[in-house]
């Protein structure tokens, strides 16, 4: 049935008063922004649309990045019918609906439908199987958008039915070109946007278009979008950082440093500063796994899991959620002992090989794992595992670094234990006893430090 001057009238009225993302959403493939990885010459999804192939996909990628509108775009560009559920909202009885009404149209007059599935992650595994005859029989071109990790969010079946397609976070370009074409368009708002305003505009972005078209549309009711306007609309003080520049390396510099020195309130409050205005978190998880290692090390080795398994957290669910994670590992690196004897120790080590240092391995240290390799010296090694304690007395080093001692374990935290073990270590190894002692061994197994004081007396190493 042709839809009638009031249902046009009806369409109308709601186009004009959708929400700016939504009036500036692509009408065609060229009009997209970003996403050229998945939309240049002969990549897949431009192949998808303009081989018209009936090929299901998965889309993954943060908020904003257009994964509804790449959905639209697809069903548009190729004339199929589009059909969109929220798998926050919809059941099995709503997913079998719309296969029996895309099968019928199928039939009837041969027009496909896509079918958009937003947040199918959301759906249960008995949600997702309802979906899998339908991706089988390619009733449907299945469009399903995802912000999490599909690999854990979505079964093996539908994911072996789909071509899996990764979205990236926008640029600051990206969101520039859209900010200027929503105050060029007709569809759009009649505005400028200042310098300020547009910088401010990028940093709450945060790669997300929707957030900005957003921003830009509650803060342009008078034809200029200055930043105490967005200021005021956001109800979001615009924090003075600029990425490239000085501020960038101060308020780092001051994060770390302030980790280094166990001020926990002051780490979090760069750490706020930095999410604040837009730093790139993936920056500031590296910054922790390097601290990690730098300035705690031995002294409290679990730090490294923490901040790694933060880096992980943040690529696994993304922002904002990823804050509390980045939060957590600067919380643990704060509190923990410090110590910076992994890094005295490897750039020792370093210094001595470019001094030349280096020197042949020991004959008894070279591989002897092929005939004739007793006959040219390889011989001699003692395997540890054959004697009480798991330690025996010969040399590892290249005899130009004999004797050389590159780690020096602090005082505390668990390298207050380390310590006692390597000094124990060090005798068995150069001859002077037969054994560590065995409360040594297993305390630093334990990994449990008996007291974060300095010992009384300390042997130098």
């Amino acid at each position: 049935m042709e839809p009638s001057l009031f249902d046009a009238a009806e369409q109308d009225a709601a186009a004009r008063v959708a929400p700016l993302a939504v009036r500036m959403r692509p009408r065609t493939l060229d009009e997209v922004v970003g996403q050229q990885h998945l939309l240049g010459a002969g990549a897949p999804l431009r192949r998808l649309v303009e081989g018209d192939a009936p090929l299901s996909v998965i889309l993954w990628g943060p908020p904003g990045t257009g994964k509804t509108t790449l959905a639209m775009t697809i069903a548009r560009s190729t004339q199929r019918r589009f059909r969109e559920l929220s798998a926050v909202t919809a059941g099995v009885k709503d997913v079998r609906q719309v296969v029996e009404d895309a099968k019928r149209a199928l039939g009837e007059t041969g027009a496909q439908t896509v079918l958009f599935v937003d947040e199918v992650h959301r759906f249960s595994k008995t949600q997702q199987d309802a979906l899998l005859p339908s991706v089988e029989n390619r009733w449907v071109t299945l469009v399903a958008a995802t912000t999490e990790n599909p690999f854990f969010s979505i079964i093996s079946p539908l994911l072996s039915r789909s071509l899996l397609l990764t979205l990236q976070p926008l640029s600051d370009d990206d969101i520039r070109t859209v900010v200027e074409r929503a105050t060029s368009d007709p569809r759009g708002v009649d505005a400028t946007v200042d310098d300020d305003a547009m910088e401010f505009l990028l940093r709450l972005a945060g790669g997300d278009a929707r957030r900005a078209l957003t921003a830009l549309e509650a803060a342009a009711y008078d034809g200029t979008v200055t930043l105490d306007k967005l200021e005021q609309a956001v109800d979001r003080v615009a924090v003075r950082y600029d990425r490239d520049g000085d501020q960038h390396y101060d308020v780092i510099s001051g994060f770390i440093k302030s980790i280094r020195g166990s001020d926990v309130d002051a780490a979090l409050h760069y750490l706020a500063r930095m999410i604040e205005a837009g730093e790139d978190p993936r920056f500031i998880a590296r910054r922790l796994v390097v601290h990690a290692s730098e300035d705690i090390g031995m002294a409290d080795p679990s730090a490294l899991q923490t901040a790694v398994a933060a880096a992980s957290a943040l690529e696994l669910i993304g922002m904002p959620e990823a804050r509390i994670n980045l939060a957590q590992a600067t919380i643990h690196l704060a509190l923990a002992p410090k110590s910076n004897a992994v890094i005295l120790a490897i750039d020792a080590a370093i210094d001595d090989v470019r001094r030349g240092l280096t020197g042949t391995v020991p004959p008894h240290l070279r591989d002897a794992h092929y005939e004739g390799s007793r006959k040219i010296g390889h011989t001699g090694y003692r395997y540890p595992h054959d004697v009480p304690g798991r330690v025996v007395a010969q040399q590892y080093a290249p005899d130009p670094v004999v004797g050389r001692e590159y780690y020096s374990p602090g005082d505390l935290g668990v390298e207050r234990v380390a310590r006692e073990r390597l000094a124990g270590l060090r005798e068995v190894l150069r001859g002077h006893r037969t054994v560590v002692a065995e409360d040594v061994t297993q305390g630093f197994r334990s990994r449990t430090p008996v007291s974060t004081e300095p010992p009384a007396t300390s042997k130098e190493h």
